[in-house]
Parts: C-alpha cells; structure tokens; sequence
C-alpha cells in the first residue's frame, strides 16, 4: 500500500484554509458597511434590537480559519496569515484608491475633482462603494489585528493550560473575548473616525452605539457556538489526513 504524501497534503490544506480566511477577508472589506441588515425580533412581547453591517455574515468565518490553523499547524503559521491578511487589507484598498485615480467615462465636478452626482445626490456605484470602504478601513485593519492576534494567542493559551484536551473551550473562549474586541474597535473607530455609521442625530449616541457593539457581538458569538461542532468534524478527519498524532502540531512544513 503507498504511504501517503502527508507534505503535500499539509500544503494544500494549509493553502485551501487560508485562501479561505484571505477571500473571505477581502469580500467583508469591500461590503463593509455598504448596507446594515435588521435581524431584530420579539421575545415575550420586548422588542429586541438587533442591527448588523452586511460586512459582519461572512467575518466568523475567518476565526474558524484561524482556529483550525492553530490547531492544526501552530501558533506561528496563524500568525503569519494574519500577517498577510494585514497586507491584503492594504492592497484592497490600493486598488479602491487607484481604480478612483485614473481617468473613467463619468463626468467630473471641476470643483472638487471627483464624479458628478446625479439628480438623485448619487455618485457612480464605484465611488460610493469606495468612500464605504475608505471609511471603514482604519476601523477594520486595527480591530482586524488586535482581535485576530488575541484569537491566536488566546488560542494557544488555553490548549496549554488543558494540555491539548478540549478543543472546545479553546475554541470558543479565544473567540468570544477576541470578538468583542472586535466589534468595540470597529464601531467606536467607524463613528468616531469615519463618521459612516446610520446615526439619528436626533437621540443620544452612546444607546445607538451600544446597540451596534451588542449587534455585532451577539451575532458573532451565536456563529462561534454554531461551529464548535464542524470544528470537532474537521480536526477528527484532517488529523489523520494529516498524519498528524494527537495535539501534534504540522510545524515542519
């Protein structure tokens, strides 16, 4: 029987997982804050507000990912693609910068130098999406590093101090306090800095404030208790896909 080339096959998951964790990065930086979603609803009669940037559906995907690295390939290899995903912050919004530099089709405002808006106030879909994007980029990028660098650590943290066993609490304890850092730093740095928050002038800011922070949190950790399970499934199959032993880590490849 032909023993299977574990090397190869450490390479490819590594390669599926973090192409993963940068896709779904670069997608969430883009839709950003371009549309909230209202996920409000009603228990015993109490309204229970609930408002959520678009940007936020595919962001647990990405503690996952950094969750099954950990696991899988150590501390070092997750911190290396947040590295990367930093960079890709970067170069996302290079490209949002240059595609609004160069020279299009649309009229131009002679006075400010960017695209005429039409009757409707609206400028060309381009540009509002890239305004969205500039607005939210310091919010993410800093929240992005400390909250995925506290996930790695955290992570890491607890599989020592449980000696490798339940996966679990590690699992969810690095991304629950990770999370709400999170999403404090991404709407406090997005309305202090950005001003691009739905905010009613009209009532106090620090209510509207805490229900976007509490929003975010609690949709974020109702998906972090949701993957527990499919994390178990794919640490149960990819260690022997892996030719990995128990709490061994791919650090050689």
């Amino acid at each position: 029987m032909e023993t299977p080339d574990y090397k190869k096959r450490r390479q490819r998951v590594f390669l599926v997982l973090s192409g993963i964790f940068l896709g779904t990065l670069a997608l969430l930086n883009v839709l950003g804050i371009s549309r909230f979603i209202d996920l409000s609803f009603t228990v015993f009669g109490l309204q229970i507000p609930m408002v959520v940037a678009v940007g936020v559906l595919p962001y647990p995907v990405t503690f996952m990912c950094t969750d099954l690295i950990s696991e899988l390939y150590g501390e070092k290899k997750a911190r290396d693609m947040v590295y990367v995903g930093l960079l890709l912050n970067g170069w996302v919004i290079f490209l949002l910068w240059l595609g609004g530099v160069l020279p299009g089709f649309e009229p131009m405002d002679a006075a400010t130098g960017m695209p005429a808006v039409d009757e409707a106030g609206r400028m060309p879909v381009f540009f509002e999406v890239r305004d969205l994007a500039f607005g939210a980029v310091a919010a993410s990028m800093l929240a992005y590093l400390v909250a995925q660098f506290c996930d790695v650590r955290l992570f890491h943290f607890w599989k020592k101090v449980t000696a490798g066993k339940h996966l679990w609490l590690r699992n969810n304890a690095s991304t629950m306090v990770s999370q709400i850092v999170d999403t404090t730093a991404v709407i406090l740095i997005t309305h202090f800095y950005a001003r691009a928050l739905p905010i009613n002038d009209g009532e106090d800011i620090w209510p509207q404030l805490f229900v976007f922070i509490a929003s975010g949190y609690v949709f974020k950790l109702v998906v972090a208790l949701a993957d527990t399970g499919p994390i178990y499934l794919a640490v149960a199959y990819l260690r022997p896909f892996l030719g990995l032993q128990p709490n061994e880590e791919a650090t050689d490849d």
